[in-house]
Formats: C-alpha cells, structure tokens, sequence
C-alpha cells in the first residue's frame, strides 16, 4: 500500500536520463527508490548531498506541499515519478540549499 513520503530530511541530486540533473529534499526511503529507479533504467544517478538536514521553517513548508501532492512509489515501480514543483516550491527548494550551503 503506497504511503506518504513523511519527514524530509536529506538533500539528494539526481540525474535524469538525459544528463540533467536537479536536487530534491527527500529521505531514506526515497533515496532507496531512487537508487531502485537507476538500477532499473528510469534515470541515471542519484547521490545523497546531505543528510540530517535541520527541520527549518522552509523543510517543514517543503515536506507539507510533498505530502500533499505525492506517494511514495513502491517497489513495483515501472518509472520514475519526479515531484513536480510549483514556483513557490522552486524557492523554497532553493532556499533549502543555501540553508545548508549546497548550490
């Protein structure tokens, strides 16, 4: 049964399969899928920038508009669903990363 991503608490970059990469707040577990989704061919690369990020105002915000909006893919997946992110979630992305000096 797919649940909610839950807390956020790392910062990920993943490459997609046609070399762009893009940052993503996330977790353990969608660390693991992601890593399950490069071994499967849906993209190239992941790799954890940072873990045990703070729970700043912005994460919280962040983890909020994610557990709204999507599910945890499970192990069954078939592609890489990529959270979308509206350009409020964009800053408050970016301001993530410059919360925790990562660019």
């Amino acid at each position: 049964m797919a649940e909610k991503p839950g807390t956020l608490d790392l910062i990920e970059e993943i490459t997609r399969k046609d070399g762009t990469k893009y940052f993503e707040i996330g977790n353990m577990v969608h660390n693991g899928r992601a890593e399950l989704a490069a071994e499967r061919g849906f993209i190239t690369q992941v790799r954890i920038l940072k873990l045990n990020i703070p729970h700043s105002q912005n994460v919280i915000k962040y983890e909020k508009y994610i557990n709204d909006h999507y599910m945890m893919q499970d192990e069954s997946m078939d592609h890489w669903e990529e959270w979308k992110k509206t350009p409020e979630m964009e800053k408050v992305v970016s301001d993530i990363m410059a919360e925790n000096h990562v660019s």
